[in-house]
């Protein structure tokens, strides 16, 4: 009898260390983001027909994550507007331009949380204000993560995040030469976000 009391202590205690929050999320903690595994991917329709896609790389920043708060956590990125790859070299150059991305003006897109909390079905919901060609208005991101911590190269803990949304063109008066029919108003991007923590 007693051996089985036992056993069955042993066994509840090595369920509750496994619903347990991980340690790296036990308390308030910051992650660097890591740009070589990181990255953004966007979507818009051409001559409303069609969809062009690009991305991103060159991606930086930080993530204050706390588990116990999720409101107390933040979020700042910063994207390298030089790095924007569609596939097509002409394409990639007319972006840069000023009619659309400016990068000689405006190098980079930055995004800053105002305000971070989980929705009903576990998944989180975070709100910033993203700033592009000298436009800042508010985005609204939803996301997956974050991953569960695991070790990465030099021992480091890694986790990750990834998160979805759309922005209006119109709303930031970005490529406005270009309007509909020639593309669309809507730009939907995904971020996937590796971060180390500090």
């Amino acid at each position: 009898m007693i051996q089985s009391v036992r056993r069955f202590a042993t066994g509840a205690a090595v369920l509750l260390a496994g619903l347990a929050v991980p340690a790296a999320f036990a308390q308030a903690s910051t992650w660097t983001i890591d740009p070589a595994h990181s990255g953004v991917e966007f979507s818009i329709k051409h001559l409303g027909v069609s969809t062009v896609r690009g991305s991103f790389s060159g991606v930086t920043g930080t993530v204050v994550w706390d588990d116990k708060n999720v409101g107390a956590s933040h979020v700042e990125a910063v994207i390298d507007a030089k790095t924007v790859n569609t596939g097509q070299e002409k394409r990639d150059e007319h972006l840069k331009s000023p009619d659309f991305f400016d990068v000689n003006q405006y190098p980079t897109l930055t995004f800053k949380s105002t305000s971070v909390k989980r929705n009903g079905d576990g998944k989180l919901q975070i709100v910033g204000d993203l700033k592009l060609g000298g436009q800042t208005k508010p985005v609204t991101l939803d996301v997956d993560g974050p991953a569960a911590p695991q070790k990465g190269m030099g021992g480091k803990l890694v986790s990750g995040f990834s998160a979805v949304g759309t922005i209006k063109r119109s709303d930031f008066n970005f490529g406005q030469k270009y309007g509909a029919p020639t593309l669309g108003d809507e730009v939907r991007f995904t971020i996937d976000l590796e971060v180390a923590k500090q």
